[in-house]
Protein backbone atom coordinates (compact mmCIF):
# COMPACT_ATOMS: atom_id res chain seq x y z
CA UNK A 1 0.00 0.00 0.00
CA UNK A 2 1.20 3.42 -0.91
CA UNK A 3 2.58 5.40 2.49
CA UNK A 4 0.08 8.32 0.95
CA UNK A 5 -2.98 6.73 1.81
CA UNK A 6 -2.92 6.19 5.71
CA UNK A 7 -2.04 9.84 5.92
CA UNK A 8 -4.90 11.24 3.98
CA UNK A 9 -7.67 9.51 5.90
CA UNK A 10 -6.27 11.23 9.31
CA UNK A 11 -6.29 14.36 7.08
CA UNK A 12 -10.24 13.48 5.89
CA UNK A 13 -11.22 12.83 9.48
CA UNK A 14 -9.67 15.97 11.07
CA UNK A 15 -11.82 18.03 8.23
CA UNK A 16 -14.96 16.30 9.48
CA UNK A 17 -14.44 16.68 12.75
CA UNK A 18 -13.81 21.05 12.27
CA UNK A 19 -17.19 20.74 10.02
CA UNK A 20 -18.92 19.18 12.81
CA UNK A 21 -17.09 21.82 15.43
CA UNK A 22 -18.35 24.59 13.70
CA UNK A 23 -21.64 23.58 12.67
CA UNK A 24 -22.11 22.91 16.98
CA UNK A 25 -20.81 26.56 17.47
CA UNK A 26 -23.42 28.01 14.85
CA UNK A 27 -26.40 26.21 16.69
CA UNK A 28 -25.43 27.31 20.15
CA UNK A 29 -27.25 30.23 21.74
CA UNK A 30 -25.38 34.24 21.34
CA UNK A 31 -26.00 37.03 23.28
CA UNK A 32 -28.76 39.19 21.56
CA UNK A 33 -29.84 35.87 19.10
CA UNK A 34 -33.60 35.89 20.42
CA UNK A 35 -33.84 39.49 20.55
CA UNK A 36 -32.68 42.47 18.40
CA UNK A 37 -32.19 44.71 21.92
CA UNK A 38 -33.37 48.48 22.12
CA UNK A 39 -30.40 50.59 22.53
CA UNK A 40 -30.77 54.36 24.00
CA UNK A 41 -30.52 55.96 20.63
CA UNK A 42 -30.63 60.04 21.95
CA UNK A 43 -31.50 61.61 24.58
CA UNK A 44 -32.72 65.28 24.41
CA UNK A 45 -33.53 67.97 26.86
CA UNK A 46 -36.04 70.29 26.33
CA UNK A 47 -36.13 74.01 28.23
CA UNK A 48 -38.42 74.61 30.04
CA UNK A 49 -40.22 74.89 33.42
CA UNK A 50 -40.75 71.72 35.73
CA UNK A 51 -42.74 69.55 33.74
CA UNK A 52 -45.78 67.39 33.78
CA UNK A 53 -46.74 65.05 31.00
CA UNK A 54 -49.15 62.31 30.37
CA UNK A 55 -49.46 60.43 26.70
CA UNK A 56 -47.41 60.41 23.65
CA UNK A 57 -48.80 59.91 20.24
CA UNK A 58 -46.64 59.55 17.28
CA UNK A 59 -47.67 60.94 13.40
CA UNK A 60 -45.53 58.63 10.85
CA UNK A 61 -46.51 60.66 7.98
CA UNK A 62 -44.56 64.16 9.33
CA UNK A 63 -42.39 61.97 11.52
CA UNK A 64 -43.79 64.39 14.75
CA UNK A 65 -43.87 63.03 18.35
CA UNK A 66 -46.91 64.78 20.10
CA UNK A 67 -46.24 65.01 24.12
CA UNK A 68 -49.04 65.89 25.96
CA UNK A 69 -47.01 68.07 28.45
CA UNK A 70 -49.85 69.27 30.75
CA UNK A 71 -49.08 73.47 31.40
CA UNK A 72 -46.97 73.60 28.42
CA UNK A 73 -49.79 72.37 26.16
CA UNK A 74 -48.87 69.85 23.02
CA UNK A 75 -45.36 69.19 22.34
CA UNK A 76 -44.59 68.48 19.03
CA UNK A 77 -41.01 67.03 18.27
CA UNK A 78 -39.78 66.24 14.98
CA UNK A 79 -37.88 62.69 15.35
CA UNK A 80 -35.61 63.42 12.67
CA UNK A 81 -34.42 66.47 13.45
CA UNK A 82 -34.46 65.70 17.40
CA UNK A 83 -35.94 68.93 17.97
CA UNK A 84 -39.17 70.63 18.97
CA UNK A 85 -41.12 72.23 15.66
CA UNK A 86 -44.05 73.62 17.64
CA UNK A 87 -46.15 74.19 20.73
CA UNK A 88 -50.12 73.66 19.34
CA UNK A 89 -51.96 76.86 20.73
CA UNK A 90 -54.59 77.02 22.97
CA UNK A 91 -53.26 73.67 24.59
CA UNK A 92 -52.44 74.44 27.94
CA UNK A 93 -53.58 71.46 30.23
CA UNK A 94 -53.28 68.90 27.64
CA UNK A 95 -52.53 65.47 28.45
CA UNK A 96 -52.73 63.95 25.38
CA UNK A 97 -53.44 64.67 21.51
CA UNK A 98 -55.71 62.04 19.50
CA UNK A 99 -54.44 61.81 15.93
CA UNK A 100 -57.03 60.93 12.87
CA UNK A 101 -54.46 61.57 10.07
CA UNK A 102 -57.65 60.22 7.75
CA UNK A 103 -59.21 63.74 8.04
CA UNK A 104 -55.30 65.47 8.55
CA UNK A 105 -56.70 66.39 12.26
CA UNK A 106 -55.26 66.21 16.17
CA UNK A 107 -57.48 66.60 19.06
CA UNK A 108 -55.56 67.97 22.32
CA UNK A 109 -57.31 66.37 25.53
CA UNK A 110 -57.18 69.46 27.85
CA UNK A 111 -57.36 69.10 31.19
CA UNK A 112 -60.49 71.60 31.98
CA UNK A 113 -62.98 69.50 29.58
CA UNK A 114 -62.12 71.16 25.99
CA UNK A 115 -60.72 69.79 22.98
CA UNK A 116 -57.87 72.01 20.47
CA UNK A 117 -58.63 71.23 16.95
CA UNK A 118 -55.38 71.28 14.44
CA UNK A 119 -54.21 70.02 11.25
CA UNK A 120 -51.79 67.91 11.46
CA UNK A 121 -49.66 68.72 8.12
CA UNK A 122 -49.45 73.12 9.44
CA UNK A 123 -49.98 72.36 13.06
CA UNK A 124 -52.23 75.29 13.00
CA UNK A 125 -55.09 75.47 15.22
CA UNK A 126 -58.98 75.25 14.11
CA UNK A 127 -60.97 75.83 17.23
CA UNK A 128 -61.58 74.76 20.40
CA UNK A 129 -64.83 72.31 21.37
CA UNK A 130 -66.23 72.31 24.69
CA UNK A 131 -67.40 68.55 25.96
CA UNK A 132 -67.55 68.56 29.60
CA UNK A 133 -65.69 70.19 32.79
CA UNK A 134 -62.71 68.07 33.06
CA UNK A 135 -60.52 65.39 30.79
CA UNK A 136 -57.96 63.03 30.80
CA UNK A 137 -57.31 61.18 27.74
CA UNK A 138 -59.43 59.84 24.84
CA UNK A 139 -59.47 57.69 21.18
CA UNK A 140 -60.84 58.02 17.83
CA UNK A 141 -63.24 55.45 17.01
CA UNK A 142 -63.14 55.02 13.10
CA UNK A 143 -66.49 53.32 11.97
CA UNK A 144 -68.84 56.36 13.65
CA UNK A 145 -65.79 59.17 13.47
CA UNK A 146 -66.62 59.82 17.16
CA UNK A 147 -63.63 61.25 19.56
CA UNK A 148 -64.37 59.86 22.90
CA UNK A 149 -62.84 61.82 25.77
CA UNK A 150 -62.61 60.19 29.65
CA UNK A 151 -63.45 62.64 32.41
CA UNK A 152 -62.56 60.87 35.35
CA UNK A 153 -63.27 63.61 38.25
CA UNK A 154 -66.86 64.16 36.22
CA UNK A 155 -67.44 60.10 36.16
CA UNK A 156 -68.11 60.24 32.52
CA UNK A 157 -66.91 59.77 28.96
CA UNK A 158 -67.90 62.10 26.30
CA UNK A 159 -68.74 61.81 22.25
CA UNK A 160 -67.33 64.29 19.84
CA UNK A 161 -68.32 63.92 16.48
CA UNK A 162 -64.93 64.82 14.87
CA UNK A 163 -65.77 66.48 11.59
CA UNK A 164 -68.55 68.96 13.24
CA UNK A 165 -66.70 69.26 16.61
CA UNK A 166 -70.51 68.78 18.28
CA UNK A 167 -70.98 67.14 21.67
CA UNK A 168 -72.84 63.90 20.61
CA UNK A 169 -73.43 62.20 24.08
CA UNK A 170 -72.14 61.67 27.48
CA UNK A 171 -72.32 58.54 29.18
CA UNK A 172 -71.88 58.36 33.28
CA UNK A 173 -69.45 55.89 34.16
CA UNK A 174 -69.22 53.99 37.97
CA UNK A 175 -65.30 55.12 38.22
CA UNK A 176 -63.14 58.23 38.80
CA UNK A 177 -60.32 56.76 37.45
CA UNK A 178 -61.24 56.10 33.81
CA UNK A 179 -57.66 55.30 31.90
CA UNK A 180 -56.44 54.65 28.66
CA UNK A 181 -59.06 53.25 25.68
CA UNK A 182 -58.80 51.47 22.23
CA UNK A 183 -61.04 51.02 19.55
CA UNK A 184 -62.04 47.92 17.78
CA UNK A 185 -62.87 49.11 14.27
CA UNK A 186 -66.09 47.61 14.72
CA UNK A 187 -67.67 50.35 16.18
CA UNK A 188 -66.71 49.57 19.58
CA UNK A 189 -64.40 51.16 22.58
CA UNK A 190 -62.56 49.35 25.40
CA UNK A 191 -62.15 51.54 28.50
CA UNK A 192 -59.65 50.21 31.68
CA UNK A 193 -61.55 51.72 34.95
CA UNK A 194 -58.11 51.70 37.59
CA UNK A 195 -60.10 52.02 40.49
CA UNK A 196 -62.57 49.08 39.75
CA UNK A 197 -60.31 46.67 38.29
CA UNK A 198 -62.69 46.00 35.26
CA UNK A 199 -62.77 47.09 31.63
CA UNK A 200 -66.06 48.06 29.85
CA UNK A 201 -66.94 47.68 26.31
CA UNK A 202 -68.50 51.13 25.05
CA UNK A 203 -70.56 50.79 21.97
CA UNK A 204 -70.37 53.94 19.92
CA UNK A 205 -73.05 54.25 18.21
CA UNK A 206 -75.72 53.56 20.84
CA UNK A 207 -72.86 55.47 23.67
CA UNK A 208 -74.09 52.64 25.76
CA UNK A 209 -71.78 49.90 28.08
CA UNK A 210 -72.34 46.15 26.62
CA UNK A 211 -69.88 44.45 28.79
CA UNK A 212 -68.03 44.68 32.18
CA UNK A 213 -65.11 42.20 32.52
CA UNK A 214 -63.09 41.70 35.85
CA UNK A 215 -59.24 41.99 34.62
CA UNK A 216 -58.21 40.12 38.13
CA UNK A 217 -55.39 39.01 38.55
CA UNK A 218 -54.67 42.15 37.34
CA UNK A 219 -55.22 44.99 39.32
CA UNK A 220 -55.52 48.37 38.69
CA UNK A 221 -55.63 48.43 34.60
CA UNK A 222 -54.47 51.53 33.52
CA UNK A 223 -52.85 50.92 29.91
CA UNK A 224 -54.25 49.56 27.13
CA UNK A 225 -54.06 48.61 23.34
CA UNK A 226 -56.35 46.23 21.41
CA UNK A 227 -55.41 43.38 18.69
CA UNK A 228 -57.92 43.90 16.07
CA UNK A 229 -56.93 40.66 13.98
CA UNK A 230 -56.89 38.23 17.18
CA UNK A 231 -59.17 39.76 19.07
CA UNK A 232 -57.22 40.45 22.31
CA UNK A 233 -57.56 43.35 25.02
CA UNK A 234 -54.01 43.95 25.66
CA UNK A 235 -54.11 45.45 29.35
CA UNK A 236 -51.34 46.62 31.56
CA UNK A 237 -51.82 46.51 35.58
CA UNK A 238 -49.78 48.59 38.19
CA UNK A 239 -50.76 47.05 41.26
CA UNK A 240 -47.89 45.64 44.25
CA UNK A 241 -47.42 42.20 41.21
CA UNK A 242 -47.87 43.97 37.76
CA UNK A 243 -48.79 42.25 34.70
CA UNK A 244 -49.99 42.41 31.36
CA UNK A 245 -53.40 40.66 31.01
CA UNK A 246 -54.86 39.56 28.18
CA UNK A 247 -58.45 39.25 27.23
CA UNK A 248 -60.38 37.68 25.01
CA UNK A 249 -62.82 40.67 23.42
CA UNK A 250 -65.65 38.13 22.73
CA UNK A 251 -66.34 37.13 26.23
CA UNK A 252 -63.77 39.08 28.74
CA UNK A 253 -62.17 35.71 29.40
CA UNK A 254 -58.64 36.26 30.75
CA UNK A 255 -56.20 34.21 27.99
CA UNK A 256 -53.17 34.56 30.47
CA UNK A 257 -51.09 37.26 32.47
CA UNK A 258 -46.93 38.02 32.04
CA UNK A 259 -45.40 40.04 34.54
CA UNK A 260 -43.86 43.05 33.45
CA UNK A 261 -42.98 46.91 35.71
CA UNK A 262 -44.49 48.76 38.30
CA UNK A 263 -45.34 52.10 37.30
CA UNK A 264 -47.15 50.88 33.92
CA UNK A 265 -49.22 53.50 31.89
CA UNK A 266 -48.78 52.91 28.40
CA UNK A 267 -49.20 49.47 26.61
CA UNK A 268 -48.39 49.80 22.88
CA UNK A 269 -49.68 46.49 19.89
CA UNK A 270 -47.65 46.28 16.96
CA UNK A 271 -49.85 44.42 14.29
CA UNK A 272 -47.00 43.77 11.91
CA UNK A 273 -44.52 42.48 14.61
CA UNK A 274 -47.10 41.18 16.55
CA UNK A 275 -45.22 42.53 19.45
CA UNK A 276 -46.56 44.53 22.80
CA UNK A 277 -44.92 47.09 24.68
CA UNK A 278 -45.03 48.47 28.30
CA UNK A 279 -43.54 51.16 29.37
CA UNK A 280 -42.96 51.32 33.30
CA UNK A 281 -42.17 53.96 35.12
CA UNK A 282 -41.54 52.96 39.00
CA UNK A 283 -38.98 50.25 37.97
CA UNK A 284 -37.67 52.26 34.76
CA UNK A 285 -37.74 49.45 31.90
CA UNK A 286 -39.08 48.83 28.55
CA UNK A 287 -40.86 45.04 28.75
CA UNK A 288 -41.49 44.07 25.23
CA UNK A 289 -43.72 40.97 24.58
CA UNK A 290 -43.93 38.30 21.55
CA UNK A 291 -47.42 37.43 20.63
CA UNK A 292 -47.06 33.97 19.30
CA UNK A 293 -50.50 33.37 18.52
CA UNK A 294 -53.95 34.32 19.77
CA UNK A 295 -53.22 32.51 23.13
CA UNK A 296 -49.92 32.40 23.11
CA UNK A 297 -47.27 35.10 24.34
CA UNK A 298 -43.65 35.33 26.17
CA UNK A 299 -40.60 37.57 26.95
CA UNK A 300 -39.07 38.94 24.15
CA UNK A 301 -36.69 41.37 26.04
CA UNK A 302 -36.58 44.07 28.65
CA UNK A 303 -34.47 46.68 28.85
CA UNK A 304 -34.03 49.50 31.30
CA UNK A 305 -34.63 53.13 30.55
CA UNK A 306 -35.31 56.17 33.40
CA UNK A 307 -37.40 56.81 36.43
CA UNK A 308 -41.18 58.10 36.02
CA UNK A 309 -40.69 56.74 31.25
CA UNK A 310 -44.54 55.77 31.79
CA UNK A 311 -46.19 56.39 28.91
CA UNK A 312 -44.59 55.78 25.01
CA UNK A 313 -45.19 55.51 21.46
CA UNK A 314 -43.93 53.57 18.50
CA UNK A 315 -41.93 54.17 15.44
CA UNK A 316 -42.38 50.60 12.97
CA UNK A 317 -40.10 52.19 9.92
CA UNK A 318 -37.32 53.16 12.19
CA UNK A 319 -37.74 50.48 14.68
CA UNK A 320 -38.15 52.97 17.66
CA UNK A 321 -39.52 53.22 20.77
CA UNK A 322 -40.32 57.00 21.95
CA UNK A 323 -40.58 57.73 25.56
CA UNK A 324 -40.33 60.52 28.01
CA UNK A 325 -38.77 61.33 31.77
CA UNK A 326 -37.88 63.97 34.17
CA UNK A 327 -35.83 64.62 36.90
CA UNK A 328 -38.32 64.87 39.96
CA UNK A 329 -38.18 64.25 44.13
CA UNK A 330 -40.32 64.05 47.18
CA UNK A 331 -40.82 66.84 49.10
CA UNK A 332 -43.05 65.54 52.47
CA UNK A 333 -44.60 69.27 52.33
CA UNK A 334 -46.55 68.22 49.81
CA UNK A 335 -49.12 65.75 48.90
CA UNK A 336 -47.53 62.09 47.99
CA UNK A 337 -48.93 60.07 45.94
CA UNK A 338 -48.61 57.08 47.75
CA UNK A 339 -51.20 54.62 45.68
CA UNK A 340 -48.59 54.04 42.88
CA UNK A 341 -45.47 54.01 45.25
CA UNK A 342 -44.21 55.51 48.72
CA UNK A 343 -41.57 57.70 47.00
CA UNK A 344 -43.81 58.60 44.10
CA UNK A 345 -42.30 62.61 42.86
CA UNK A 346 -44.85 65.16 43.50
CA UNK A 347 -42.30 67.63 41.50
CA UNK A 348 -39.97 67.90 38.97
CA UNK A 349 -36.99 69.86 38.55
CA UNK A 350 -37.23 73.06 35.41
CA UNK A 351 -35.36 72.14 32.45
CA UNK A 352 -34.99 68.03 33.11
CA UNK A 353 -37.88 66.91 30.54
CA UNK A 354 -36.03 64.70 28.29
CA UNK A 355 -37.11 62.79 25.39
CA UNK A 356 -35.50 58.95 25.39
CA UNK A 357 -35.29 57.41 22.16
CA UNK A 358 -34.78 53.37 21.95
CA UNK A 359 -33.63 51.77 18.80
CA UNK A 360 -33.55 48.32 17.96
CA UNK A 361 -30.59 46.95 16.72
Amino acid sequence: MSPSVPLEQPRRRASRAWVIALLCLAALPTPGHAAHFYRLHSAVTLPGEAPGWDYLSYDAAHSHLFIGRRQNGVTVYDVATRKVVATIAGTEGANKAILVPRLDRGFSVNGDGTSTEFTLSSLKTIRHIRFGHDADAGSYEPVTGQLMFTMGDSGKVAFVDARSGRLRASLPMFSHHVEASAPDSHGNLFVAERDRDVVLRIDARTHEVTASWPTAPCRQPTGLDYDASNQRILVGCRSDRPVLAVLNAANGALVTTLPIGRGNDGVVYDPATHRIYTANGIDANLVVIDQLGPDSYRLEQAVTTRPMARTLAIDPQRDRVYLVAAEGGVDPTRKVDTAVAPFYPNFYFDNSFTVLTYQGN
